[in-house]
């Protein structure tokens, strides 16, 4: 297949040689300068002892910075980005495509209604070819090597999850793309087929862990630190308040679960499911407590905190960071806005869109605790992907 890798962030490096060692002919789109890419990208894998296990090799057919080369000629074209750099890159992309092209979009990290947003592109652009796919989670953690040459990944999941349409192309791509970055490779992380895409937003991951492990921080330490050495570690330094966060937040999405299955009692959501649950499914873990899969893990130890020095000097949280453009906006704000719809209270996802709103001087929600859905910090294009702004409003619709 002719796969082309739309964007150069860490998982680029480990997916292009991946697929390209599993025999497909692999391009990628760069934001970036094309010579900073070599011909033949690795992908190595680590130890939890930082010791290199093995290394996949493969060659890239070609490198731009111009979607117009690459975009045309591609039967599979996967983003590999921040959730919501999605959106403008599929309309990017989709400007490029031509009316009889058979090709399906894909991303490693389905998080925020990435079949809305196809969708949306397929119906502006008259697309009646597309098809597309989503991971529940990415497959293995990512880090960049060298930029444009080498990538290091510290084993796959044990299990993936795929929401695919249409659902009868699982097999075939099953076997060219879906089990090349992991199963291949690693001999875990088979891919199994999600039978919606409605499971893979509301399934928590990154977006309870990321928004309630820097509020923990900030009402511990006030969000500020002297120096940059003094900010806790991400994981490694998590602690009990950070776990009571995410719990209250947990329990917040599950109170949508629970009432989407009430009212929709025909739908299985077999992959829907709350933090310890998938976090089960994914790493095959015995963890029965929220705070052991984080300090215990051996991936996971040396991510730091993304903070950036302030005017003051000292170091504050990076408000531009993955952890709140995708997180807040296209992870907290969904559920709270599919909340609103079911007349569900959600206090934690409240008081964390309340500490948002203070950190970035923006307003998310009125004096009654309902998302200001003209707010131009949700309404501003491409800013947040709430149901409405594709304009979907039927529950039942979106369940797919």
């Amino acid at each position: 297949m002719k796969v082309l890798i739309y964007g150069d962030g860490n998982s680029a490096h480990i997916i292009a040689p991946m697929l390209a060692a599993a025999g497909q002919e692999v391009s990628l789109f760069t934001l970036g300068a094309p010579s900073r890419w070599c011909q033949e990208v690795s992908a190595e894998y680590w130890n939890e002892h930082h010791e290199k296990v093995f290394t996949v090799k493969g060659r890239l057919a070609a490198v731009s910075d111009r979607p117009e080369m690459l975009v045309p000629q591609a039967e599979v074209i996967i983003l590999c980005m921040p959730v919501s750099q999605y959106r403008p890159a599929l309309h990017e992309i989709a400007r490029h495509l031509r009316p009889e092209q058979q090709v399906c979009l894909g991303t490693i990290y389905g998080q925020g209604g990435f079949n809305w947003m196809v969708e949306e592109v397929q119906r502006k652009y008259r697309l009646p070819n597309i098809k597309y796919f989503a991971f529940g989670l990415i497959p293995w953690i990512a880090r960049i090597g060298e930029y444009g040459r080498r990538g290091i990944t510290y084993g796959g999941k044990a299990s993936n999850c795929v929401a695919l349409h249409p659902d009868s192309d699982f097999a075939l791509l099953k076997q060219e793309i879906f089990d090349n970055i992991s199963l291949r490779w690693f001999g875990a992380g088979e891919a199994q087929q999600s039978p919606d895409f409605i499971s893979l937003t509301l399934s928590v991951d990154n977006q309870i862990i990321h928004p309630t492990r820097c509020y923990a921080l900030a009402q511990v330490s006030g969000g500020q630190w002297d120096s940059a050495e003094s900010v806790p570690y991400f994981y490694r330094d998590y602690d009990q308040l950070s776990v009571e966060y995410l719990q209250r937040l947990d329990d917040d999405y599950s109170l949508i679960r629970q009432e989407l299955r009430r009212r929709f009692p025909a739908k299985t959501f077999p992959f829907m499911l709350d933090y310890l649950a998938l976090e089960r499914f994914s790493y095959a873990s015995s963890n029965t407590d929220i705070l052991s899969t984080f300090v215990n893990s051996k991936t996971l130890r040396e991510i730091r905190t993304p903070v950036v020095q302030l005017p003051n000097g000292k170091w504050g949280f990076d408000i531009t960071h993955r952890f709140f453009s995708d997180d807040i906006y296209y992870g907290v704000c969904i559920a709270k806005w599919f909340a609103q719809q079911l007349d569900l209270e959600t206090p934690m996802a409240d008081e964390i869109l309340h500490w948002v709103e203070g950190l970035k001087g923006e307003k998310l929600l009125d004096e009654q605790k309902r998302l200001l859905t003209a707010s131009p910090a949700l309404a501003a294009p491409f800013a947040s992907g709430l149901p409405e702004y594709y304009g979907r409003r039927d529950l039942a619709a979106l369940l797919d």
